[in-house]
């Protein structure tokens, strides 16, 4: 809601273990503009199991995520950062990594959170964040605005990789 209340369009990596009764809010985030994401299943590191068992917590997830928006994702953030190799040519999506990590998930501090993002953001920085935790809701209010206030705009990736 708060994104939306901004103008600001962000792209969202979904696990697909935490699909399920959560239709509507995918849906919403469909709606207002936001790209939807593959995060896996089970938030495996993909370098760590089989090459089935990786295209399996894929397709899973992205299967989930068809069967409530009509779209198949494009993009997938592996847990961790942690591509295996070759695994595009399985499941034809396109990784994402980031360059600036909030590290929100370790300190559950909206302060800290801010320092982690704010001096290291610059033109086509991809932020990593996590919308499990309160502490990332108000820093990402804060974070908006002073971005905001220097200039810079909020896209989605796919509006960052076709520009």
């Amino acid at each position: 809601d708060g994104l939306r209340e901004r103008g600001v369009h962000a792209t969202f990596f979904l696990l697909g273990e935490n699909i399920d009764g959560k239709e509507g809010v995918i849906r919403q985030m469909k709606e207002d503009g936001h790209l939807i994401g593959n995060h896996t299943f089970h938030h495996v590191q993909l370098t760590k199991v089989s090459e089935e068992e990786a295209r399996e917590e894929v397709v899973k997830t992205s299967n989930a995520i068809y069967e409530i928006t009509g779209e198949y994702p494009v993009y997938i953030r592996p847990p961790f950062g942690e591509w295996r190799e070759g695994l595009d040519l399985v499941v034809t999506m396109i990784p994402v990594l980031w360059d600036v990590d909030s590290r929100d998930w370790e300190s559950q501090n909206t302060a800290s959170i801010c320092s982690e993002v704010l001096p290291n953001v610059k033109d086509g920085s991809i932020i990593l964040m996590h919308d499990g935790y309160r502490a990332t809701v108000e820093a990402l209010r804060r974070i908006l605005k002073e971005l905001k206030e220097e200039g810079y705009t909020f896209v989605t990736v796919r509006e960052l990789i076709e520009e």
